[in-house]
């Protein structure tokens, strides 16, 4: 019995001799790998190091999430908003939050408004409403003719009922909510008629996204007719302050870290206006005749929703033909053939 167990306890001792042998050997090998992985690195550092490139290391790059300051005062189309109340603070800090750190979006966006906002506020002037509402279009579409899951379309996002009934014209060949400047215009009287039955022009941006009806309903269910003191949708809840927070950004971007290049903002477009009073049977002809190619003539009338354009007698089309640098295309368009 006690030779079985010296010989046990002998066993155990080779085992544990080897186990630590190969442990050993391992990290030598594994050392090994390191250093001349390492040394590869090193000799590919110097080689770059040696070229003429300029670039920043990792500790030198700003990466640091800040906190962001709160106006002391804000308003919005002349109507003063509640700062004071928490939940009013809290709310508006949470949407400049989120867009101060959406770079990329809130980024182009920025760059957007210097191209759109010239085409909108005169627009807005004329018809009456406060230039205010150009954030909206920011937050319904980004300033880009973008299209929603519920088939909502263009700058200010128009159902096709709605579109129609404020007298945009929307067919198989043309759809007027891509024209930013009639869909514009419709958004300026859908805006006025909500302001007139709310009286407040908060009230009325709200309504834009879920409805005049839905407004009228909750002031009378809840006895409020402040927009800050009414429970909402959730995506009503932060509706106005999301326009809100993209008001105080883009007024102020660089205090929230947006630094763009003086040539990094979008230029307007240049373009000549031609006036067609005739049906158009085929845009392809009808752009190589105005000297560009179908792609940019959509490019600049993206209204046009097909290849040929009917007239009614009576009615005429403004088309937009680039010019300047916008007019420039990588080849030009080869003739039709001939018959």
């Amino acid at each position: 019995m006690n030779i079985t167990n010296r010989h046990r306890t002998n066993m155990r001792a080779r085992n544990l001799l080897l186990a630590c042998g190969m442990a050993i050997i391992l990290i030598g090998v594994t050392a090994a790998v390191s250093f001349s992985l390492a040394q590869s690195n090193d000799e590919q550092l110097e080689e770059y190091e040696g070229t003429d490139r300029e670039y920043l290391t990792f500790d030198q790059i700003d990466h640091i999430t800040h906190d962001i300051e709160l106006p002391e005062h804000l308003s919005f189309c002349g109507e003063e908003v509640p700062l004071d109340l928490f939940y009013v603070q809290e709310r508006l800090e949470r949407e400049i939050l989120v867009n101060s750190y959406r770079h990329s979006a809130t980024i182009l966006l920025l760059k957007r408004t210097t191209r759109w906002f010239p085409v909108l506020e005169p627009i807005m002037q004329k018809n009456g409403l406060p230039e205010d509402f150009k954030y909206l279009a920011m937050i319904e579409s980004e300033l880009t003719n973008a299209v929603s899951p519920s088939k909502a379309v263009g700058f200010w996002q128009f159902l096709e009922s709605t579109g129609k009934e404020y007298g945009l014209e929307i067919n198989k060949e043309v759809d007027m909510r891509y024209n930013v400047e009639k869909e514009t215009v419709a958004a300026c009287k859908y805006l006025k008629s909500s302001y007139r039955k709310f009286g407040s022009w908060t009230l009325a941006a709200a309504a834009f996204n879920c409805g005049n009806g839905r407004i009228t309903k909750t002031t009378d269910e809840q006895r409020v007719d402040s927009y800050y003191d009414m429970l909402l949708p959730e995506e009503t809840q932060r509706y106005v302050f999301r326009i809100l927070a993209l008001k105080v950004i883009t007024e102020n971007p660089e205090k929230y870290g947006f630094q763009i290049r003086d040539n990094g903002w979008y230029r307007p477009y240049e373009t000549k206006t031609v006036t067609v009073v005739q049906s158009i049977p085929d845009l392809v002809d009808f752009a190589y005749r105005e000297g560009t190619n179908i792609k940019m003539l959509k490019y600049f009338n993206p209204w046009l929703r097909s290849n040929s354009l009917t007239v009614s007698a009576g009615n005429s089309y403004d088309i937009k033909i680039p010019k300047g640098k916008y007019a420039k295309m990588h080849k030009k368009m080869r003739k039709a053939p001939t018959e």
